[in-house]
């Protein structure tokens, strides 16, 4: 598979109130383009779900009130939304690093005013799913699947790697099956060792796409072996022929301009184009979390 991004835009706007914005998860309702994300700032890990609509995916974008759920935890951001049968449907973290962590659905036919219904997945304490977050929703083959993050409980910093559950309704309303494991560390050359003295983080930030054809395209991030920290996430690829994998890592696919770092995105396929919409921080934004969107062609090649 061959990556070559090309009318990168970056960044796709700046907020207004917030010090930054990541988790960006594009939507499209048939008739507005739908910004979904996290919203607030590093400096205190505070965070809101930010959204922002626009008649065309480059913008210009307009922000819209932050997106109040009645839900509690301290980790309520990084929304997975997708847009079916005239209705939106949102998975979303409450807790990362702790047990007892849920992800919410959540319903609307604007996106705008949202109804939760019962938790998708609730964390299992004590277990390799003993905190679960970065739910992204797919639909593969005609399967309705959550992808996520889970990790065991941690001593140092958190070794979180790629979960799969699918639903056993094939509705967005569950119940989910929890399929396990489909990507883990050791699967990625480019990504920092667990024993690492210097380990900053797990693989995070997943999604699911079918390609044209036919294969699973697994868009992700994950964090350098050597280098600065705060320069080391970059989004990476993999692929599969199955949705459970096994994945072979195309290696990360976007590198930042000067110094940096990009991370957590979106991929949408539009007829031959692959459309990246990604985070990003660097020099040029005061090392403040922006969005950027990129597209390319991918050309098959039978070795992925």
């Amino acid at each position: 598979m061959e990556v070559v991004f090309h009318n990168n835009l970056f960044p796709l706007f700046d907020p207004y109130e917030l010090d930054d914005v990541k988790d960006p998860c594009p939507v499209f309702d048939g008739t507005l383009w739908h910004m979904f994300g996290s919203g607030g700032t590093v400096t205190t890990e505070t965070w809101t779900i930010f959204h922002a609509t626009a008649a065309a995916l480059e913008g210009p974008w307009a922000e819209q009130p932050h997106i109040q759920l009645p839900i509690t935890g301290t980790g309520i951001a990084a929304p997975g939304v997708i847009y079916a049968a005239g209705v939106f449907h949102m998975f979303v973290q409450t807790e990362f690093m702790k047990p007892h962590g849920r992800i919410e659905h959540a319903v609307s036919n604007d996106g705008f005013d949202w109804v939760v219904l019962h938790p998708a997945l609730i964390a299992v304490p004590g277990s390799e799913e003993h905190g679960i977050y970065d739910p992204h929703p797919a639909e593969l083959s005609g399967q309705k699947y959550l992808v996520y993050s889970a990790m065991q409980p941690f001593e140092r910093a958190p070794q979180p790697d790629i979960y799969l559950a699918r639903s056993a309704s094939n509705s967005w309303f569950g119940p989910w099956e929890r399929l396990g494991k489909i990507l883990d560390h050791h699967d990625l050359p480019h990504h920092n060792r667990k024993d690492d003295p210097d380990y900053e983080w797990g693989i995070e930030g997943a999604q699911l796409v079918q390609l044209p054809s036919g294969k699973i395209l697994l868009n992700a991030t994950c964090f350098l072996p050597s280098g600065p920290r705060g320069q080391r996430q970059r989004v990476f690829f993999a692929i599969a022929d199955e949705v459970q994998g096994p994945y072979v890592s195309v290696g990360p696919v976007l590198d930042p301009p000067h110094a940096g770092e990009n991370g957590h995105s979106t991929v949408l396929i539009d007829q031959d184009d692959l459309i990246l919409i990604y985070q990003s921080r660097l020099e040029s934004t005061n090392y403040r979390w922006r969005y950027g969107v990129a597209r390319c062609r991918v050309m098959q090649q039978e070795a992925a």
